[in-house]
């Protein structure tokens, strides 16, 4: 590991360290009926994880935000580059975007219930609609600004419009594509779960509501820190990925 590799690993355990330290002072302020401690919350979270019940519960998590998160990646994808590369269509649609974008989900939610039930397919939808439209945006952007000249010596090679996607578009826009997937992630992960808390009976989303209404301070802390620790780790890595393909783009 070089020098920048060692600074950015310290770095990153201070700040995990500061965390704690800020966590224990809150907990030391607060007391045992509002949170616990970060060593009584481990300790909860690794018997939790032992119990098989829980995973099912995280199963079914897992399964709601993967379907939720394709479809969100594929449909804004596809509606990105549509707009994107029809310059009068995105300028029709943009504000549409934008608009449902500063939309409440949540105000959406008895529709989703009354198209779907209470099922798998409502998270899912309920993640999904949170997290297409940061990507469609980012994607849209990211092919509006395209250096023309990378399409003009497209053109003269005659390349097929497939080719043109595979071989130009797609890797010129990458990185500003790979932000919009990065919140889209987030975006996502927080309607899946938002989706199990209002309308469903199995997943973390339901047992953090479950918690809430029972006020089993331990339960909250725990599926708390768990979901927090998944977040960031993988927000960690595409925020990594996301500033290396932005310093190898000219």
């Amino acid at each position: 590991m070089n020098a920048q590799g060692w600074r950015l690993a310290l770095n990153a355990l201070v700040l995990i360290v500061s965390l704690l330290l800020a966590w224990e002072a809150l907990f030391a302020v607060v007391g045992s009926q509002a949170m616990t401690s970060p060593l009584a919350t481990f300790r909860y979270l690794a018997q939790l994880l032992a119990t098989p019940t829980f995973w099912d519960h995280v199963e079914e998590t897992s399964r709601a935000f993967f379907f939720a998160l394709a479809i969100a990646i594929l449909s804004g994808l596809a509606i990105g580059f549509l707009l994107g590369a029809h310059r009068l269509s995105g300028d029709i649609f943009e504000p549409v975007l934008v608009s449902f974008y500063s939309i409440p989900k949540i105000t959406l939610y008895p529709i989703i219930l009354l198209a779907f039930g209470l099922s798998l397919p409502a998270k899912i939808a309920f993640g999904a609609i949170h997290g297409v439209v940061p990507i469609a945006i980012f994607t849209m952007t990211a092919v509006r600004n395209l250096n023309q000249i990378l399409l003009k010596t497209a053109r003269v090679l005659r390349l097929k419009p497939g080719k043109i996607i595979v071989s130009v578009l797609l890797p010129a826009a990458l990185p500003e594509v790979f932000t919009g997937l990065r919140l889209g992630f987030a975006l996502t992960l927080i309607g899946t779960l938002l989706g199990e808390m209002f309308g469903s009976q199995r997943g973390l989303g339901y047992l953090l509501m479950t918690a809430i209404g029972l006020q089993n301070v331990p339960l909250i802390m725990a599926i708390t820190l768990l979901i927090v620790l998944f977040a960031a780790s993988v927000s960690t890595v595409l925020i990594v990925v996301d500033h290396r393909l932005h310093r190898r783009m000219p």
